[in-house]
């Protein structure tokens, strides 16, 4: 999936990550990390990289503020959905940035569409 969402990247003008995708970026790095899958030195200079990019402005920044959280939680609150608090997030920082998420993750995309958000799965 790594190359697909690489490519998808590349297109982009200005790809942007909120906060929250900062922080999941960095733990899904070190849970390759721990379970082995990749070397901790591999690892490291994986974040590096990602951060560097970061820092160095190839991503717009979008911070997470509690109008995102209220969006997230009026989403969750509706029980029709069954989005995870963290997709809900992610969701709300999108839709009120005004940007399209890009996702490979199937039911992610499905509920995004069901709120209204605008979603691009990469398959």
């Amino acid at each position: 999936m790594s190359r697909a969402v690489e490519r998808w990247v590349r297109r982009v003008r200005q790809p942007a990550v909120s906060d929250l995708a900062e922080l999941e970026v960095i733990a899904a790095i070190a849970r390759k990390a721990r379970d082995q899958t990749m070397s901790q030195e591999d690892g490291r200079k994986v974040a590096a990289t990602f951060l560097a990019h970061l820092e160095g402005g190839y991503y717009t920044r979008v911070p997470v503020g509690r109008e995102h959280y209220r969006l997230a939680r009026d989403w969750i609150g509706r029980f029709e959905i069954p989005l995870s608090t963290l997709d809900a997030l992610h969701l709300a920082v999108s839709s009120l940035a005004g940007l399209q998420l890009a996702t490979a993750d199937r039911g992610l995309a499905r509920h995004a569409r069901a709120v209204g958000a605008r979603v691009l799965r990469i398959p």
